[in-house]
């Protein structure tokens, strides 16, 4: 397993858990990024700071420290 913030611009991936003692655990739950939900990696900045992905039909940013925090494998 790899953090989101890893992963190559157009990459499918499924993530396969939210670290724990994560401070924006919730906040990414509550964004409807969850356990099994299939992520693509739409572009990222420059500097790779903030990442876009697509998420259950659309489209939503996050910045690196908390993408990192989000587990995935590829699909």
């Amino acid at each position: 397993m790899q953090g989101l913030n890893e992963i190559e611009i157009k990459k499918k991936v499924k993530v396969m858990q939210i670290v724990t003692g994560s401070k924006v655990r919730r906040r990414i739950m509550d964004m409807g990024i969850t356990n099994g939900v299939e992520i693509i990696v739409e572009g990222k900045a420059p500097m790779g700071d903030p990442i876009e992905i697509q998420v259950r039909g659309y489209k939503l940013t996050l910045r690196k420290n908390e993408a990192k925090d989000i587990l995935v494998e590829l699909v």
